[in-house]
């Protein structure tokens, strides 16, 4: 029997010679180099520049499992290619004198096609998000946070109008940094204090671009604006506290955060899913929602699919699925005994087996 298998695996643990097993994207969400690719010294340095830290490589110790998309590529490519067209015009524009009469009708488009494909499958996940270049951060980063808060939006009952209005918010939460000097938005390092307080500002230029446009809910408008308000009054612009929050920007601040801290980014390499979601866990109540944090808990698989895990019990094992109903539960595959012994692959299901738990993260 061929094994084959994907594992995800830092950049600096690749070795020439290896295979691609799951595509990298562009900023303009397009594949930069397909499944299947064999790896070169050359190839591999050229995605570390671009800002590469993780690599999906083909396996020769497990069957033939694939890491499961969220929503179709062409979905994510067209929504990617939509954001990047409107935001570089919008960047462009430095005089902010243009007009976007269908800025709107075309994202609120966008929002129903990404919300179709979604309802489409059942029992989805917040699965970490596809491997791209870190030319521009803000594309993707928009899209993703539009897709983690409808996946959570659906599980929490949201009527389809709403999930609409939702959507779009989430979509749209960033486009104030459109109006940002290039310089602070892509500078490769930590802002200053001017920096930053110049950064803050996109909050209310979002508000300002969206709240008398056509096709855009006005409480899309009020998501830009509050997204990085806190429970505790600690947020910005305006530091409101809890009650004077909406839910749909407390819905936003979870998944804008946990996108920038497991994404790669050019000046640091991004988290795994269980860190960020403990790190998200630690601002409960005062910074995050509760509630809303555990739906968010429930609907994000904690370790992602060819990740490769050590168990309490000694052993080591890749994993090859997350079941929805139990997400932090994942279905691994051993691949070494306790003693570090290579065996004939098998399967724990630590829904399964409760006392069994992913102890840390093997680096193997």
């Amino acid at each position: 029997m061929e094994w084959k298998f994907v594992r995800l695996l830092s950049i600096g643990q690749v070795q020439p010679g290896m295979k691609l097993g799951k595509r990298i994207y562009n900023e303009e969400g397009l594949t930069l180099l397909a499944e299947g690719a064999e790896l070169t010294s050359s190839i591999l340095r050229r995605l570390e520049k671009l800002g590469v830290d993780m690599l999906y490589i083909q396996d020769q110790l497990t069957d033939d499992i694939v890491p499961p998309e969220m929503i179709a590529d062409e979905t994510r490519r067209q929504a990617i290619k939509q954001i990047r067209t409107v935001y570089r015009s919008m960047m462009n524009d430095t005089m902010g004198r243009m007009s976007y009469p269908h800025l709107g009708y075309s994202f609120r488009k966008m929002t129903e096609e990404i919300l179709n494909d979604l309802g489409s499958r059942e029992d989805v996940l917040i699965m970490l998000g596809d491997i791209h270049t870190t030319d521009h951060y803000l594309y993707t980063h928009s899209f993703n946070v539009c897709l983690y808060t409808l996946t959570l939006g659906m599980a929490a009952g949201y009527s389809r109008e709403d999930l609409f209005t939702l959507g779009m918010g989430a979509m749209l939460h960033d486009i104030g940094k459109t109006r940002i000097e290039p310089k602070v938005l892509l500078k490769p390092g930590k802002l200053s204090d001017d920096e930053f307080s110049e950064m803050k500002r996109h909050t209310e230029l979002g508000f300002a671009i969206l709240k008398d446009e056509p096709f855009v809910p006005l409480l899309a408008a009020h998501c830009a604006f509050q997204h990085h308000e806190r429970l505790d009054g600690s947020g910005y612009p305006r530091g409101i506290h809890e009650g004077e929050i909406h839910d749909f920007a407390k819905w936003i601040a979870i998944t804008d955060s946990y996108d920038a801290m497991t994404t790669n980014r050019v000046y640091r390499r991004g988290m795994l899913p269980h860190q960020a979601v403990d790190i998200l866990y630690g601002g409960s109540c005062t910074q995050y929602d509760q509630r809303k944090l555990e739906v968010f808990r429930d609907k994000v698989a904690l370790y992602p699919v060819g990740l490769t895990v050590k168990l309490n019990s000694g052993e080591t094992g890749v994993v090859t699925s997350v079941p929805s109903k139990t997400p932090n539960r994942p279905i691994v595959r051993i691949i070494e005994d306790a003693e570090g012994g290579s065996v004939q692959p098998y399967e724990v299901d630590l829904s399964q087996h409760l006392s069994t738990m992913v102890e840390r993260i093997s680096d193997r």
